[in-house]
Order: C-alpha cells, then sequence, then structure tokens
C-alpha cells in the first residue's frame, strides 16, 4: 500500500463518522444509502434512509410496493428520478436475479440509474471488490493535493481523475479506502475554508503550496438556469380539490400537484377565468375564483421556479380525464411536490 493510501486510511480510522449503513455488508442496505446521499447531505439523508429501511426492509419489499408508496416515502428529498430508479432498479433484481442483489460490479452497473461511482461503491463496499469511487468529494481532494487542473464537468478529464483513484485504491482494502477519501472530502478538504495548517496533507498538498485550495477544482463551465412561472388553479367542490398526477417527462414525475398553466408571467383573474371557461366548458355560473395567494419561490439545480394560486370554488361536476377529486383528508396520501408542500403549509385555511 502507498503512503499516501496508508496516511488517509489512518486519518480514516480516527475521523470517520458513526453512520448505520458503515455497520453493514448488505449491499441492499449500502445501495439505499448511496441513492440517498446523492445530491443530498448526510444530515438530511439521514431520516430517509431509516424510514426506506423500516417500511422497504428488503429488496423484495421495495420491488412489490406500489410506486406511489415509494414516491411517498421520498417526499421532500427532491431529485424524485431517484426513488423511480430506485423502485425500477429493485424489480430488476427480483426479475433478472431472482430477488438476490448482483455480487460483481458489472452487473450492479446494469441496474437502472447505478452509475460508475455508485457501483463502485456497492462492489467495494458489500464485496470487497477493488473498484475505485469517485465522487464530489473525490475530485475535490485529488485535484487539490495533486495540484490537477483539469475541469471535473469535462468528461475526458473525469476519466483522468478515476484512473488516478484507481491507482492510489490499495486492492486488499478497497472498502477502507473509498471510505476514507469521500470522508475526508466531506468533513475536512470542504468546498470553503478547509483546515489547512492542520491538514494531514499539507505538507504535500499542491494547492495549499501555491496557494490555490480556494480555486480548486476546477469547472468548464456554469449551469444554465430555466425560469418558469407557474399559475396553480385549486379547484374546490364538496370538501375536495381537483389534482393530477404528473406524468410528463418533467420535474416531479409521479408527484401529485393542481391544474396548472405555465406561462411568462403572472396571470390576471381575467385569464384565469378564460383558461377555466375553455378547458372545462364552463359558464360563469360554474364557478367562482375567490383569491390568490403571493408568490412562491422554488429552487432546483437547472430550474427556478416562480408560484401563484388560485382558489376556485367550482359549482358544477367536473369531468376530465387527468384530474381526479381528492378529499381534504386524503391529501396526505399523495406524494406531493416541496412547493406544494409549502403552499399548503401556510394556506390550509382555503382547504378548511
Amino acid at each position: 500500500m502507498n503512503e499516501w493510501s496508508v496516511k488517509l486510511i489512518a486519518w480514516y480510522s480516527v475521523h470517520k463518522r458513526d453512520l448505520p449503513w458503515r455497520h453493514t455488508k448488505d449491499p441492499y442496505v449500502i445501495w439505499l444509502s448511496e441513492v440517498i446521499l446523492q445530491q443530498t447531505r448526510v444530515q438530511q439523508g439521514l431520516p430517509y434512509f431509516e424510514k426506506f429501511v423500516s417500511q422497504f426492509p428488503t429488496v423484495k419489499d421495495l420491488a412489490k410496493a406500489p410506486l406511489q408508496e415509494v414516491m411517498q416515502c421520498w417526499q421532500g428529498l427532491g431529485y424524485y428520478s431517484r426513488a423511480r430508479n430506485l423502485h425500477d432498479a429493485a424489480m430488476q433484481v427480483v426479475e433478472q436475479f431472482g430477488g438476490v442483489f448482483p455480487a460483481s460490479y458489472e452487473d450492479i452497473k446494469r441496474l437502472k440509474g447505478v452509475g460508475p461511482y455508485t457501483a463502485a461503491a456497492i462492489a467495494s463496499f458489500a464485496f470487497d471488490l477493488p473498484y475505485a469511487v469517485v465522487d464530489g468529494n473525490v475530485y475535490r481532494v485529488l485535484s487539490r493535493h495533486f495540484g490537477m487542473r483539469l475541469p471535473i464537468d469535462h468528461v475526458p478529464s473525469q476519466k483522468t481523475y478515476a484512473e488516478l483513484a484507481q491507482k492510489l485504491l490499495p486492492i486488499d482494502h478497497a472498502a477502507d479506502f473509498n471510505q476514507a477519501i469521500m470522508e475526508f472530502g466531506a468533513v475536512h478538504c470542504v468546498p470553503a475554508n478547509p483546515d489547512c495548517v492542520n491538514c494531514i496533507f499539507s505538507s504535500s498538498c499542491v494547492a495549499f503550496e501555491r496557494g490555490e485550495v480556494g480555486l480548486l477544482p476546477l469547472k468548464a463551465g456554469k449551469v444554465k438556469v430555466r425560469e418558469r412561472i407557474f399559475n396553480y388553479i385549486l379547484l374546490q367542490k364538496d370538501g375536495g380539490v381537483y389534482m393530477k398526477e404528473r406524468t410528463e417527462k418533467d420535474i416531479w414525475q409521479h408527484l401529485w400537484d393542481f391544474e396548472l398553466v405555465e406561462s411568462d408571467h403572472f396571470a390576471s383573474e381575467a385569464e384565469i377565468v378564460a383558461h377555466i371557461q375553455q378547458k372545462f366548458s364552463f359558464s360563469s355560473a360554474d364557478f367562482l375564483v375567490q383569491l390568490h395567494s403571493q408568490e412562491f419561490k422554488h429552487i432546483l439545480t437547472h430550474q427556478r421556479i416562480k408560484a401563484r394560486f388560485w382558489q376556485v370554488q367550482i359549482f358544477s361536476n367536473l369531468h376530465d380525464e387527468v384530474l381526479k377529486f381528492v378529499a381534504i383528508k386524503a391529501l396526505g396520501n399523495k406524494p406531493l411536490p416541496r412547493l406544494i408542500e409549502k403552499f399548503l403549509n401556510t394556506h390550509r385555511q382555503w382547504l378548511d
């Protein structure tokens, strides 16, 4: 084992956090933790991990659960494609591997939503296979220590980082090394203001020597953010509200929201009235526009959403292939986007 890896693993043995998925070799549990922690901090993800393990203790339990139950369990965590992929992959394990989680790197990587990083993590943590993990923490540690100015969002550069990580990986201690380098990036070599003076690698870190810690790792370009304006219409009648499942390939797929008019501006009351009359063939006597909410903002990685909600009482039967009547008391049974949750938490009186 090379000296750098020895020093890193020794640091990990002293400073590692006590996390539940580090006390098992069960590939299913490790997989759950890895998927939940993608784009999610440990503190936020831990309650979801515990909820999933409790509600779906085996991969077979997850596979046979209805998708809506899985989505509801995931509600509030964001990046909902992860939940859909979890469910699809669990069914793959049951259908293609007899309910036994695959034990080879290549088979693990064939599961829905599992890329090279997650496959390497499961393969090394559960089966002690010698595959190096490369995530954001690993990019940062390698870039800074070795003075690598290759942009981490550039595919050829990512290959170079992966090759270096694999070269540093001690074959007989793959799990410890992978855990150690990710933990080091997560709690010590952090993005902003790391404690370089008291770092175990301060004497060999190129970025520290050159004063470039704050500059590395480099990225080639910024993420383009899409601006969207949502005008939501709460069509209410007889103790319930009409909602729809989002089935299109867009954000919040398989979550539930209200009738939506998306435009480049906040709609006026006249525009809301016109939309309702045209879409549902209502006359002015069939409904009453009552209130609209203040502006809500919801920020995603690639999108910035501004939303306003309109309260509308309807007096006639509504016939629509997409909108479904949901009793107010049953709202908690539907998986909802965080934006809808925030609205309901502040405007629950609208539904009383």
